[in-house]
């Protein structure tokens, strides 16, 4: 019996879904390496390997059999071959830009553990997708808003939640697809360098995610009466001044955020919040002459008369602080843990920190790439910006569980 892979869902999977893999006809306690392979849409290759063992009955399991030294991970990891998988040109990012085409996931099963690949037994090809049938996805120009709409399938009202990106500009629109997919009406917005909106932004005007926040309210299936916001990175933080200063807004879910204004002021009315002050000078450099940039800003709680703090205290919304405790890019952990330490002491109970060891600045939905390495979103140098592979895999999975369970309490 010629060897073949089994895969379940056989030929298509969200992106954000395990996988089972499998193989059968093999020889007994035969030894065969597994590769994975991804082409991203600027054609770079992303590639995992791991060495397993067959049983006595010649079939290998990736939940019951875990993975010998020597590929990219060992032990029982059932989904390693798809969170181990590096790009192959250095420092390299896993960007879906496209969400109506699904990535290609390319499997191959090798005899042996050898240094070279040796003959090819089986193989598979596999589709990861963004959209489940019948999400919608509605392009946005109202007003002055630039954003995607992703509805859930069906007639029904949704809870509402806006997906905003950090550092980078641009619209994203990865994540809110995925989310559209658990049953969230999400909206992708961009806010510079995207269309018309402003390429460098002199300040963050709060009336545009106002109108976001209205357009999503008015929208006949959106489930009112607030909003969910999900901000990553500056992302995060302009989601924290909405809460702060903006009306219904009932939940922020912010991934390694800052608290106060950064390079950018937020402006609101008459209000101004200005950045703190970065002192690009104090970087480091590291043992493997990588540019460590976690302590080039001011500390917004211990500057006198600090006015870049985001007044947080008048936020209504349930806050839950998601914080990689490897991030170089932003001291995540120690903004959220001082934040809710003020907010308590104004007797205020409506936040929660959610730490996770060995991740760094990136964290994005289950089975994107670690990304420990790349361009810092300020500075554009080469940087660390944190994060361990196991520890961050775990991380990922656990983290967008609990964002849903979250926008599913609150909303």
């Amino acid at each position: 019996m010629a060897a073949s892979v089994r895969l379940s869902p056989a030929a298509r999977s969200l992106f954000d879904e395990p996988l089972a893999i499998a193989v059968q006809g093999l020889g007994p306690r035969q030894q065969v390496t597994l590769r994975t392979s991804l082409r991203d849409e600027t054609g770079e290759l992303f590639q995992a390997s791991a060495r397993y063992q067959a049983g006595d009955d010649g079939q290998l399991d990736l939940a019951r059999c875990p993975a010998l030294p020597g590929g990219s991970f060992s032990g029982l990891e059932p989904m390693g071959l798809l969170w181990a998988l590096q790009p192959q040109k250095p420092f390299w990012r896993l960007v879906k830009r496209d969400v109506q085409s699904p990535f290609l996931l390319q499997l191959e099963v090798f005899e042996g553990h050898g240094e070279r690949p040796g003959r090819l037994l089986a193989q598979a090809q596999h589709e990861r997708a963004f959209l489940r049938d019948g999400v919608r996805r509605v392009p946005v120009r109202d007003g002055r808003i630039r954003a995607t709409l992703f509805l859930p399938p069906g007639e029904d009202t949704f809870p509402g939640i806006i997906d905003i990106h950090g550092y980078g500009g641009g619209l994203l629109e990865s994540r809110a697809s995925l989310l559209a997919n658990h049953g969230f009406a999400t909206l992708a917005l961009a806010y510079y360098q995207f269309e018309d909106l402003p390429q460098k932004p002199k300040e963050l005007h709060l009336e545009y995610f106002e109108e976001a926040v209205n357009y999503m309210l008015q929208h006949s299936q959106v489930k009112g009466p607030g909003v969910g916001l999900l901000g990553f990175s500056k992302g995060g933080e302009v989601s924290l001044a909405m809460a702060a200063f903006l009306k219904n807004i009932t939940a922020v879910a912010s991934l390694n955020a800052p608290v106060a204004a950064t390079c950018i002021p937020f402006s609101y009315k008459d209000k101004i919040i200005p950045p703190m002050t970065i002192y690009e000078h104090k970087a480091k450099v590291t043992n493997s002459k990588l540019l460590d940039y976690s302590d080039v800003t001011e500390d917004p709680f211990h500057a006198p008369g600090n006015q870049s703090l985001i007044p947080l205290e008048k936020a209504e919304a349930q806050l839950l602080f998601i914080v990689g405790q490897d991030d170089r890019v932003v001291k995540s952990e120690y903004y959220a843990t001082e934040v809710c330490k003020l907010l308590q002491d104004q007797g205020k109970g409506n936040f929660q920190i959610l730490p996770y060891p060995g991740t760094g600045h990136c964290i994005d939905p289950p089975f994107f790439p670690l990304y420990p390495i790349g361009s810092h979103p300020v500075f554009h140098k080469r940087a660390v910006l944190g994060g361990e592979l196991r520890a961050y895999s775990k991380a990922q999975v656990h983290a967008w569980s609990q964002i849903q369970a979250f926008f599913k309490k609150y909303l």
